[in-house]
This record gives C-alpha cells, sequence and structure tokens, in this order.
C-alpha cells in the first residue's frame, strides 16, 4: 500500500512540473526552426527578399505548404555584421489566433577592426515547423559582443 502512495506523489509532482509552468503563464511554446543555407532557400523567397533586405525587421513567408522566417538587419556600409535567431516563441492572441516573438541576437563588429568598406545586408532565413502563418511578428534585439 504504501509502495503505490509513493508511486502517486511522484506521478502528481511530475505532472505538477510539467504544467504549473503553462498555469502560470511562464511555459513559452518554442516553434521548432532550422537554419538555411543559401542553396536551401526556395528560389521564390529568393526572388522577394532583395525588397525587405535594406530594413531592420522580422518577417515571415509561405512558400508551398512551408513557413519561413526572415530576420534582416538593413544595409551595413562594412563587413563583420551577422545576424542569428536564438528562439521563436509562439504566443496566443486576443483575436483567437497567433503571433510569434522572434529573439534574435546581433554581432557588430569590433570598433577597433579594419573591415572591407562594402555594402553587406546581414540576413538569417529559418524554416519553421509552424502549419498556419501568424498574425504578427515581433522582433525581440540582443546585441551581443
Amino acid at each position: 500500500m504504501r509502495k503505490y502512495v509513493i508511486v502517486g506523489l511522484v506521478l502528481v509532482l511530475i505532472m505538477l512540473s510539467l504544467l504549473l509552468p503553462k498555469i502560470l503563464g511562464k511555459g513559452e511554446d518554442l516553434v521548432k526552426f532550422k537554419t538555411l543555407s543559401e542553396e536551401e532557400v526556395p528560389e521564390k523567397i529568393m526572388e522577394m527578399l532583395p525588397q525587405y533586405v535594406m530594413e531592420e525587421r522580422a518577417l515571415a513567408c509561405k512558400y508551398r505548404d512551408d513557413i519561413y522566417v526572415i530576420v534582416t538587419r538593413g544595409e551595413k556600409k562594412s563587413l563583420g555584421y551577422f545576424v542569428d535567431i536564438e528562439k521563436i516563441v509562439k504566443e496566443k492572441n486576443e483575436r483567437g489566433n497567433f503571433d510569434i516573438i522572434v529573439y534574435a541576437q546581433y554581432i557588430d563588429p569590433n570598433p577597433n577592426e579594419v573591415l572591407p568598406q562594402e555594402y553587406d545586408y546581414p540576413t538569417i532565413i529559418v524554416k519553421t515547423n509552424l502549419k498556419e502563418m501568424p498574425d504578427q511578428i515581433h522582433l525581440e534585439i540582443e546585441y551581443l559582443d
């Protein structure tokens, strides 16, 4: 009998540890994604990309049945600027749909480093596991050294 009580308590503790973050609103609904190389990006996305690379933003696009997220840093006058995506979080909105928050990391060149002076457009494109387009995309930026 005592064995069943201990097993029951363990199961309750496991369930609470899984559900408590969601109940308190601290659980994140993470979106899985894969960073794509330039060769892996569909041609249609590469064709529409030039109209967005001058801006600093995050956007999503649907091609066939896949949803892609793109983060652009705008035009830079030298090399050495980078962008990466740390995570993408899906949040329900008041309209009953969802928004996503893209947590991007920006890396700037060392100001004391001499770099080639040529225009660059730091961009990252990822393929997500989303099945529907989000209503809105919010970009959260963290600058790394």
